[in-house]
């Protein structure tokens, strides 16, 4: 250990008695200061990243928020772990980048403004027209967008303001139209028709994330196609959708299906079209146990279909145009809305006797959009793709190779499942709030041709020719996040010293639609630009970030996924407002496992706000007492309790540093807890409390020097767990850190090292087992004071061999603590128990004669063994029934066993207790 003594023989010798808690408010009240701490965090710069720093690098980009949305649990949990990670390493010595930003959110926005208007205004979109529509959602965004940053700021949030950025931004969009040309002329962007999710609603296509899947009650209709004769050529399919055999091109049945192979290549005439006739072919695909074994095929409104129709090169008719109303059939139906068709087409099969079975409801899974609440179609429509092989090759070898690690390890699988089956993804949408996509189209030849052309960021398109009218999907810009953020396609100091990013923290279930396309961008702008992108020779340059930790979902108490449906949400600015940040922040990082979900009620959040409670009431009281954390003594000045104390500070904060690095929020800050709250709040302040002369002036001197190393041993331990803590507490520590030390902020404080607790010595295990004894002992002695009916601050003569247990230096802490007194010569024991402790069992006498109300006594006693007695009752019917055994759970059959366990040495104990006393009811 450092030599301190001299340091310590020179530090302030009148500390006893001294009341350092006088900078400290009456209470904790999270409400009235967590804001103004936080401004002046952001005010003082502290969050501020220098890329010139000679620091190592730590970097984290937050994942953008929608500019439309507000902060709901899910986000809290990821805010709080990823500002967990900065606020250490920052304390590490680190150089500390955490980028914040907001997503322009395509089709949340727009069907936002969209309302807005048609309510305020009466008009929808083409009543302005793209420019003007556009400069609204502009004002918009300003007025009422980002309101989750303000959220992010009463939450803690310590991000590096000044290098905010959106994903609208004119840096991102010269990004994101870079990269789509990269791509585009890599042969890797193409235009096809395709079938995708299409919204009748928005008019556009929608993504697999914005599609929610919700059983609806439908009707299953049988359909007889080819001849009404029995003995003729025909077949009977089922649908859901009856409104899509209008474009229906063919039957399929299996080639080792015997009742239809007579029919393979059999050809009926449409019931309704003339230029359709519908091929019975045979495919694998169809399961001749289902149903009839025959499937009706429309290639342009059915994924299975659609895939049977490009493997049969067939025809593929689209009956809907994009407002979900039938179209270019040539029928009666044209012009009638999906579901209205729905019902008139199954009418007029009925009438032509094509309807063989009464038709019957039926319950299936429909996707809905989550924007609009609407049904997805299905729909060939024209659109742009990124193809994907190779980009998801890249990001497959980018794990498998060590460049970026996944954390839990676990969830390495599904990022496999992912991009080892990854499909050609549809990246235009048909909105005007977004990145356009930067095709331009000349004017048509003799032949109707037009010219096609991709423009880079600073490229002008000819007179004459005219631009895509389309949009990127948001998750194209999203996906640039990493990079786009820190400046490329430019050379920046940020991509210099912060890329790649150190960590991504996201939940798990957005694994596919984000992290997995950051890797794919990523590696490939890795391959185009790495002279930007480099990271040196000792790593491929292409990987945004060195690590992905994913976290799960918070859910209800429960363990139900929080909707607006089962009323079970929980706004964390409620949290905020009822109980502060730091108990939103620590309930949240306490049950925070790897990968795994978080089940969360308001009994956590008040469970974290009685901690920060608890933390500052202690802090309080210790300072009121003297604590400083000045430079520690040697260790032969220090008591048992003292290095008891300090090993076990030292072997939590080395647990700590651990779990933390292996991204075990959960077990970090459980450990912290209770060793706060169970080892220093409840033992050793109170150990600290005999031990600190109460009146300096009459105490030894031997005395006052005892109680000036507890004072520092105290402010010491109280320094180092407020550091600890700082990253998931960061208000409620940095209030009491500065009280303590009368230093400036928290935030520049150094993280702990072993030279802050034991020096890194072995841990004293005569001292460590020493003060265990006394603990137990005194525990033990509350307890059985207790069930003698002995008032807690009634002290009462007790004989102890602290000798034979080895804890003559433990006597006066054990005495005060347990108030047990001495006993004089006229002793008499009038009960005794036995103590099993480390090394000795220990028989403990006491007289508790004249201490106890006898009367009162018997009928508390009395009440608790009817109690017991009831609960023996209860459990011995349920365990007595045959029935019962025989068709319970094992766990639940266990569970009372144990109960019946409990309440039996419950009776006893409280039996024995009865007959002890003596029989008159008098004291």
């Amino acid at each position: 250990m450092t030599d301190t003594s001299g340091t310590f023989s020179a530090f302030n010798e009148s500390l006893i008695g001294v009341n350092r808690a006088d900078s400290l408010p009456k209470s904790w009240e999270p409400q009235e200061l967590e804001q103004g701490i936080y401004d002046d965090w952001v005010a003082r710069g502290y969050f501020t990243a220098d890329p010139s720093s000679e620091k190592p690098a730590y970097s984290i980009v937050l994942p953008p928020p929608n500019v439309t949305g507000q902060l709901h649990m899910g986000h809290a949990l990821d805010h709080t772990l990823m500002d967990s990670l900065v606020r250490r390493k920052r304390m590490q010595g680190y150089e500390v980048l955490w980028l914040p930003g907001m997503d322009h959110a395509g089709i949340a926005t727009q069907t936002k403004v969209e309302a807005m208007l048609k309510e305020t205004e009466g008009k929808d979109r083409y009543d302005y027209g793209r420019e003007e529509f556009i400069s609204r959602v502009w004002e918009w965004k300003e007025k009422y967008g980002g309101t989750i940053t303000s959220q992010m700021r009463a939450i803690g949030d310590s991000v590096d303001w000044s290098r905010e950025r959106f994903t609208l931004d004119e840096g991102l969009n010269r990004a994101v139209v870079t990269i789509f040309k990269q791509l585009y002329d890599a042969g890797m962007i193409y235009r096809d028709y395709r079938l995708v999710n299409w919204s009748p609603v928005l008019e556009t296509a929608v993504s697999d994330i914005e599609v929610v899947y919700k059983d609806v009650e439908g009707e299953f209709v049988s359909i007889r196609y080819g001849s009404l004769d029995d003995d003729e050529p025909h077949l009977i399919v089922a649908t859901t959708r009856v409104e899509t055999m209008l474009g229906d091109v063919a039957i399929a049945v299996h080639p080792d299906d015997e009742r239809y192979q007579h029919l393979i290549g059999e050809k009926f005439p449409h019931p309704f079209r003339d230029d359709l006739t519908i091929e019975v072919i045979a495919d694998d695909y169809v399961d001749m146990e289902l149903g009839t074994g025959a499937v009706k095929i429309t290639p342009a409104h059915d994924p299975n279909d659609y895939e049977m129709g490009l493997r049969h090169n067939l025809d593929m008719p689209i009956i809907m145009d994009k407002t979900g109303h039938i179209a270019n059939t040539g029928t009666q139906f044209d012009g009638m809305e999906r579901f209205e068709a729905r019902v008139r087409v199954r009418e007029s099969l009925a009438e032509q006797g094509r309807i063989v079975k009464e038709v019957r409801p039926y319950v299936h899974s429909v996707g809905h959009s989550e924007r609009t609440g609407e049904p997805i179609e299905p729909r060939l429509s024209l659109q742009w793709f990124v193809k994907v092989d190779e980009l998801a090759r890249m990001s497959g070898e980018a794990v498998r190779e060590g460049d970026t690690v996944i954390h839990p390890q676990s969830l390495e699988k599904r990022y496999f499942d992912w991009v080892d089956n990854m499909h050609d993804w549809t990246i235009s949408r048909q909105l005007w709030w977004g990145h356009r996509i930067p095709i331009w189209y000349g004017p048509k030849d003799e032949n109707g041709e037009r010219d096609i052309i991709c423009l880079g960021p600073d490229e002008e398109a000819p007179a004459g020719y005219e631009q895509d009218p389309d949009v990127l999907d948001t998750w194209f810009s999203s996906a640039l996040w990493p990079f786009s953020t820190m400046g490329w396609p430019d050379k920046t100091p940020e991509l210099e010293k912060f890329y790649p990013t150190t960590v991504l923290v996201t939940a798990y279930d957005i694994l596919f639609f984000w992290v997995a396309r950051m890797m794919m961008f990523g590696t490939f702008a890795g391959t185009q630009t790495p002279e930007i992108l480099g990271g040196g020779a000792d790593r491929r340059p292409q990987v945004p970030f060195d690590n992905i930790f994913l976290h799960g979902l918070v859910r209800d108490e429960k363990g139900r996924k929080m909707s607006k449906s089962l009323g079970n949400g929980i706004d964390p600015m409620d949290w905020v407002r009822d109980y502060g940040a730091d108990a939103l922040r620590f309930a949240l990082a306490r049950g925070a496992n790897p990968g795994i979900d978080l089940p969360i009620g308001d009994d956590n959040a008040a469970s974290a706000r009685n901690f920060a409670t608890k933390l500052y009431n202690a802090t309080k009281f210790a300072l009121m007492n003297g604590a400083a954390p000045g430079a520690l003594p040697e260790r032969s000045e220090l008591t048992d309790a003292d290095k008891w104390i300090l090993d076990r500070l030292e072997t939590v904060r080395g647990h700590v540093d651990k779990l933390l690095d292996d991204y075990q929020f959960s077990k970090a800050n459980e450990e912290l807890y209770h060793f706060a709250w169970d080892e220093l709040c409840d033992w050793y302040l109170e150990i600290a409390k005999t031990q600190i002369p109460r009146d300096a002036a009459e105490a030894s001197p031997e005395e006052q020097k005892r109680g000036r190393t507890t004072q520092i041993v105290l402010g010491r331990v109280l320094d180092v767990i407020l550091r600890l803590l700082h990253p998931t507490m960061p208000f409620v520590t940095e209030v009491l850190w500065k009280a303590l030390t009368e230093k400036d902020s928290l935030c520049l404080a150094p993280w702990p090292t072993a030279d802050d607790t034991n020096g890194g010595v072995e841990v004293d295990e005569t001292a460590q087992r020493r003060i265990e004894d006394a603990v137990k002992l005194i525990t033990e002695l509350r307890r059985f004071r207790s069930d003698q009916g002995v008032k807690p601050s009634q002290k009462v003569p007790a004989q102890i061999d602290f000798a034979a247990a080895d804890l003559a230096g433990q006597e006066d802490m054990v005495r005060s603590i347990a108030k047990v007194e001495a006993p004089d010569d006229d002793f008499t024991s009038s009960a005794s128990v036995e103590m099993r402790l480390s090394t000795v069992t220990l028989d403990v006498a006491l007289d508790t004669s004249g201490t106890v109300d006898i009367a009162a006594e018997r009928k508390r006693l009395e009440k608790e063994l009817a109690a017991a007695q009831k609960e023996l009752d209860t459990t011995g019917k349920q365990l007595g029934n045959e029935n019962f055994l025989a068709n319970a759970p094992a766990e639940v059959v266990e569970k009372i066993k144990a109960r019946q366990q409990i309440a039996q040495e419950e009776a006893a104990r409280l039996t024995a207790r009865l007959e002890s006393l003596p029989a008159q009811g008098a004291k």
